[in-house]
């Protein structure tokens, strides 16, 4: 007979326990387990497979590595919910009057569906001049700008944005998509340069002329590797901090 991997085109020339974990990680970029869902027991993947536990448990401790899945003591192994929006306190730092960390609330202060630009529609992988949602969004603390966002959207794939007020938008966006358009991001790549911000911008950070911004540029990714949302933060240079833990 022969074993399920091997129909599932696994490479041979790999240890078991790695043919086992590229099938895994490739149903989960299949979408076929979303994030957040409970994947199959130890035991029905070693019956599924046709392997051993020790294979299956070092293919899940591979994946576990990797931060695909992970683990929730006497529930099971979940398919890892990616979270984001704690990205940017690597980079900026914003306190209270007195000194306390703060999380910036969040307010929409533009929306419209625009024709996507070509640097968009390359970001996004969608046709120069396709139909995108475009938000502006404003985070403060203490009622006071602090990053501003330029976020672009396939305006077809979350058109569902467009029906409900920006003021239930709340601050986290990643669950707003996953909750009213089915979009769930799986992963993303940042990119983080410095330059003088515009007048625009100025007025919408209450910066002087000139200031000097860091941009976190950010492309969101869905499990199958698709592009979701491209988006632009930006913030006062001067509270600007770069961390890193090095082993």
């Amino acid at each position: 007979m022969t074993s399920p991997l091997k129909q599932h085109g696994a490479d041979e020339r790999l240890p078991l326990y790695q043919q086992l974990r590229d099938d895994l990680a490739g149903k989960i970029r299949a979408q076929i387990w979303q994030p957040g869902q409970l994947m199959p027991s130890e035991t029905e993947l070693k019956s599924s497979y046709q392997v051993a536990i020790g294979t299956v448990r070092k293919a899940i401790e591979a994946l576990i590595a990797e931060g695909l899945v992970e683990r929730s003591h006497g529930k099971g192994t979940f398919v890892r919910k990616a979270s984001f929006d704690n990205s940017l306190f690597r980079f900026f730092r914003f306190e209270s009057a007195d000194g306390q960390r703060q999380v910036p609330r969040s307010t929409i202060v533009r929306r419209q569906v625009v024709k996507a630009t070509a640097y968009v529609s390359s970001a996004l992988q969608l046709d120069t001049g396709a139909p995108v949602i475009e938000l502006l969004r404003l985070r403060l603390v203490d009622k006071q700008p602090v990053l501003a966002e330029n976020i672009y959207l396939c305006a077809t794939r979350f058109h569902a944005l467009l029906e409900m007020p920006t003021d239930d938008f709340g601050d986290l966006l990643y669950p707003l998509y996953e909750r009213q358009c089915g979009q769930i991001v799986a992963s993303a790549k940042e990119v983080l340069t410095i330059e003088a911000v515009t007048p625009a911008q100025a007025d919408l950070l209450k910066l002087a002329p000139n200031t000097s911004v860091a941009v976190i540029e950010r492309l969101a990714l869905g499990s199958d590797g698709m592009p979701l949302e491209w988006r632009q933060s930006r913030g006062a240079a001067s509270k600007f901090r770069y961390s890193v833990e090095i082993r």
